[in-house]
Parts: C-alpha cells; sequence; structure tokens
C-alpha cells in the first residue's frame, strides 16, 4: 500500500455555532515547496512522515491542496492590544483545518499560519513571509524543548509566491499544532457582545478540552478559571527563568490551554535587565521582560471579567468570587517562580532565605551586565560564574552565602551538577543566531536553520568551548529589535 497522507480529523470547534468562526478555504499558494517537516512532530500526530515530506504534503500545508476530512475555518475572537479593547479580531491570516488525537489520546489543532486573507484581515493580505514562519519554527521547537508548555511547529512551507512589507519576500505557510487555539480573547468577542449563551457553550467547550474535572465541581467556570490561572502563572514563571521575552502579551495571545502561543517579535535575553524589550511595536515596553508576571495578571483579570455572567447569578456576587480567583495570581506566581530558582540554584529544599538569595543573585547579574544564561548554566562548574561579570568579586560574595546554603542540603557535589545542567540550558535561541538563520533562508540556504534546529533540540548538552551557539553576541551582533510578520 503507498503511503498515505490520511488526516483522521475530528473538528469539535466546527460543530459549535457558526458565529463562533467563519468557514472558508486557504488560499491556494502557487508553488508549495517543502522547507522542514517535523517528523518527530508528525508521528506523535499519528502521521505517515514519507508521504507529507513531499510535493503531496506541501500542498497540503501549504493552502494548495485541503486534506479529506479537513473543516477550514478562521477563529473569531477580541482581545486587549496594548491595552485598548478591539472587539473584533479574529484570525486574519489563519485558518484551523481541523483537529487530531495524537498517540497520547490529546486533542490537537491543526492550523496554517500564512494561508491568506480572511472576513478578519482588517485590510491585511493574510500572507506571511519567509523569515517569521523561520523564527516561529526556530522558537516554539526550542521552547518545546526546554520544556515549555507551547504551540508547536509541524512544517514550513514555502509558497512560490512574493509577500510585500518593508521589503519584498517569499512566502511562507506555517502548521501550527495547538492543544487548542481558545483564547482570552475568545471569550472577551462574547462578553462584548453580551452573548451569554455562546459564552456558555464556549465555556463548556473549553472544559470539556482543558479541564474535564471542573465539569464536577460546584461552579465549573469558577474551576475553569482557576485552571487556566494555575495554567498561566505555571508557565510565565517558566518564561521568566530562561530569559524568554513574548513581546506582544494581548488578551488574543493568552491561551486557555497555558501553552505559549503567537511568536512574532519574541527574543530571548542576553543580559540579564528587567527592562528588556526587544519587539520593535513595544514603544513604551509595556511588555518588557520584567512586565510580564503582572502583564498575565492583567490579562486574566480580562478573562474573569469575560466570565462574570457565568459565575454567579448576581452580578456583585460574580465579581466577589471573580476577585477571589484573580488574587491569588501574585500568590501562585511567587511560589511557581521560587520553584523554578531554586532548581536552578541547585536547591532540592526550601528555606526562608531563598527568595533573597535568588533575587540578590539577579540584581548583581543586572548590574554586572552578565549573561543570563551562561551565568546560570556555569553554576554547575566552581568557579566559572564570575567570570561572567563585569567586577567577578560582586558574584564571589553571593556565592558564598550560595556555598553555606548548599552545605544545607547535603547532596553530593556530582548530584547537585547534574541538577544544575539539566535544569539549566547551554543554548537558547540567541537572537543573533535565529536572524542569521533567517537571513541565509531568504536567500535559498536553509543549512544554518538546520544547524540551528539540531543544537537546539538537546539545550541542556554540553558543547564545545568554541562552539558559537553558546556565546552571546558580540557588539557588532547584538540585535536591537524584533519584528512580527503581520
Amino acid at each position: 500500500m503507498a503511503p498515505s497522507t490520511a488526516f483522521a480529523f475530528d473538528n469539535s470547534y466546527a460543530r459549535l455555532p457558526e458565529r463562533f468562526y467563519a468557514r472558508l478555504p486557504p488560499a491556494p499558494a502557487p508553488a508549495p515547496q517543502m522547507i522542514r517537516l517535523n517528523h518527530v512532530l508528525a508521528r506523535e500526530l499519528g502521521l505517515d512522515t514519507d508521504a507529507l515530506d513531499g510535493p503531496e504534503g506541501a500542498a497540503l500545508l501549504s493552502g494548495a491542496a485541503v486534506p479529506e476530512g479537513a473543516e477550514p475555518i478562521a477563529q473569531a475572537y477580541a482581545g486587549h492590544q496594548f491595552g485598548g479593547f478591539s472587539p473584533q479580531l479574529g484570525d486574519g491570516r489563519a485558518i484551523l483545518l481541523g483537529e487530531l488525537i495524537d498517540q497520547r489520546g490529546q486533542r490537537r489543532d491543526v492550523q496554517l499560519k500564512g494561508s491568506g486573507r480572511t472576513p478578519f484581515s482588517r485590510m491585511g493580505d493574510g500572507l506571511a513571509p519567509l523569515g517569521p514562519v523561520l523564527r516561529e519554527y526556530i522558537i516554539s521547537e526550542a521552547m518545546a524543548a526546554l520544556g515549555v508548555p507551547t504551540t508547536r511547529s509541524l512544517a514550513a512551507v514555502a509558497t512560490g509566491g512574493r509577500v510585500v512589507r518593508e521589503t519584498v519576500s517569499p512566502g511562507a505557510v506555517l502548521t501550527r499544532i495547538a492543544a487548542s487555539h481558545i483564547r482570552v480573547g475568545t471569550f472577551q468577542f462574547f462578553a462584548a457582545r453580551q452573548d451569554t449563551e455562546a459564552l456558555r457553550l464556549l465555556t463548556d467547550h473549553a472544559i470539556a478540552r482543558h479541564d474535564p474535572a471542573a465539569a464536577e465541581a460546584k461552579n465549573p467556570p469558577l474551576a475553569f478559571l482557576e485552571g487556566v490561572i494555575a495554567r498561566q502563572t505555571r508557565l510565565i514563571a517558566h518564561w521568566m527563568s530562561i530569559g524568554f521575552i513574548h513581546g506582544v502579551m494581548n488578551t488574543d495571545n493568552m491561551t486557555v490551554s497555558g501553552e505559549t502561543i503567537d511568536y512574532g517579535p519574541c527574543a530571548f535575553m542576553d543580559s540579564y535587565d528587567l527592562q528588556t524589550v526587544y519587539s520593535s511595536i513595544d514603544h513604551q515596553g509595556r511588555y518588557a521582560y520584567g512586565n510580564q508576571p503582572g502583564i498575565a495578571h492583567w490579562n486574566l483579570v480580562c478573562l474573569a471579567q469575560a466570565l462574570l455572567p457565568l459565575l454567579e447569578d448576581d452580578m456583585d456576587a460574580a465579581v466577589e468570587t471573580a476577585q477571589g480567583a484573580v488574587d491569588q495570581v501574585p500568590s501562585l506566581y511567587a511560589a511557581a517562580w521560587l520553584e523554578r530558582m531554586r532548581a536552578k540554584l541547585g536547591l532540592t529544599t526550601a528555606r526562608e532565605e531563598d527568595q533573597a538569595l535568588a533575587t540578590d543573585l539577579l540584581a548583581r547579574m543586572a548590574d554586572g551586565g552578565a549573561d543570563f544564561t551562561l551565568t546560570f548554566r556555569a553554576l554547575a562548574e566552581p568557579g566559572s560564574a564570575r567570570t561572567h561579570f563585569a567586577d567577578p568579586a560582586a558574584f564571589d560574595a553571593w556565592e558564598a552565602d550560595w556555598t553555606a546554603r548548599l552545605a544545607e542540603e547535603g547532596a553530593s557535589p556530582a548530584a547537585r551538577r547534574a541538577m544544575l545542567r539539566a535544569t539549566n540550558p547551554a543554548v537558547i535561541p540567541r537572537n543573533h543566531m535565529v536572524e542569521a538563520a533567517i537571513a541565509a533562508g531568504l536567500k535559498g540556504d536553509f543549512a544554518p536553520f538546520e544547524t540551528l534546529l539540531g543544537v537546539l533540540a538537546e539545550p541542556f548538552d554540553d558543547h564545545a568551548e568554541d562552539d558559537p551557539h553558546t556565546r552571546p553576541p558580540k557588539a557588532h551582533e547584538v540585535v536591537q529589535a524584533t519584528f512580527c510578520g503581520t
């Protein structure tokens, strides 16, 4: 029997009422060509990699052909963008083909990003330049390897067309895989329209998909809200522990599944600085690295507000119930962050002074211009971390306190070293390396893209001292701004 490109779709979202989406096919790519198929992920989804990694797969994953069983839709949602509310946003350049049940029994969305204009495009062309597609593929897969809950990239396909932004670029389509594409903004869309029936249907759908235990709770919508809060506080703590900056934490870019989504002008921090901003559209630093926990809290308040009609029959009681839930966000985040930091410091027990120990190191890193990733990685090798500080004596003073704290643990040096190496990555998708891979790809050379993906797939492995993937950028390589592909 010949290899098959069949997708066993089961499209639950498309069974919701028509006002949840617009039905339309993706725009056909003129001359699709596979750049890269994620074989490991394809196998997780039960797909035939031999059949997909060729012309037929390129056609299906670019919009040139629609897989059998797909029900293409563009999802409707609203959102706060940089603090301002837009009552209608929606998938302006993405088409959800359908849903698969993966090898672990988990439901996963299959979405084409950059697949043409939709009713939600708002004067845009709905297309994606090659550069942002390569960026999302690189960073989403790096995040997965780092253990961060994230949407995934199944494929990057060149369309054969051209996309006009500041310059003319080759067009491409990314196939994004997600636990779902339900966002805080999806709830805001129906709340803004006072469509309580749709709000309830959406909540029931999200509970069945992401919080099935909540259906048995005394107050299922509240249990759902608490589940989203728990997932998002853990997610943001994980971001902070690896120096990740999302760049556009709008409410339409926060999922209820707890996965990172929409890798636009995102970046990883080099030298530690709470005020770090890379996004070219974040002119006021709203989404700076250090602001991310507070923005997550703000976004979760927006979700709670959207859910008010479902939380209690009486609005005053609903507000009180919602307030009680979102008031837990700072303490839940703080606990998740401290848990991450203890692991990064090689600590397996909890002491009251651990918070001060972690924040003291970060303050010294900020003052000393220390590289975030390399400093923590170097903790596994005595005497190495100090070399990343402008004044190594500043680290030495902290190290004395850390050494005393470690003495309380009782772990062997070998066990502690193993823990530190398993927690603190040696490599991240450095901005200058990502940009170099994109620049080469725009010239038709995907070797740097492939090499970078291979390195990032094993972020905790050791590398040769002269491996350029492990070093921070030189002065002329520093990336000052990152861009989305809209």
